[in-house]
């Protein structure tokens, strides 16, 4: 038959123990660096961060060519603000797919993963900020007797 409890703290010695946040660990290549696929939209890019100068290469292009908008530039350099690490990491990606507003968000999003696979400790930071989580809007599809996703045909007496 069952046990009879006697105290509270009886019943405390019989829950389960929670089990442990998994540790996260450093991931680089043998050429030490760090390496993160960001997607957002059609978009994806593929990024690889090692320590540096704070130089961007985006398609063998530099980050000013490749993406005149200053806005564009500056949701590219929000992981690095976010982490207080401006200018301490050399970042060479390549993107395809989508526009560029979309490059520019899976830009962000394949930084903020490859920083944490550098420094685990900066995961906090990023993910608080929400630069971990992929951003899942996407355009929506056309649909039938529909002239866009969800515009009606114009609608005609005669």
């Amino acid at each position: 038959m069952a046990e009879v409890l006697q105290s509270l703290d009886a019943l405390d010695a019989l829950k389960p123990q929670a089990p442990e946040a998994p540790k996260h660990v450093q991931k680089l290549d043998k050429f030490g660096r760090a390496y993160a696929t960001g997607k957002r939209k059609d978009a994806v890019a593929r990024v690889w961060i090692r320590p540096g100068t704070g130089k961007i290469t985006v398609n063998d292009r530099a980050l000013e060519v490749y993406f005149a908008r200053p806005v564009l530039r500056l949701i590219i350099q929000q992981p690095f603000t976010a982490a207080a690490r401006t200018g301490q990491y050399d970042v060479v990606c390549t993107v395809s797919g989508g526009g560029l507003s979309g490059q520019a968000g899976a830009l962000r999003h394949g930084i903020s993963r490859a920083l944490t696979y550098y420094e685990p400790e900066l995961r906090g930071p990023l993910k608080k900020g929400g630069f971990l989580t992929r951003d899942s809007r996407v355009v929506e599809r056309k649909k039938y007797g529909r002239a866009k996703a969800r515009r009606s045909f114009q609608f005609s007496k005669r």
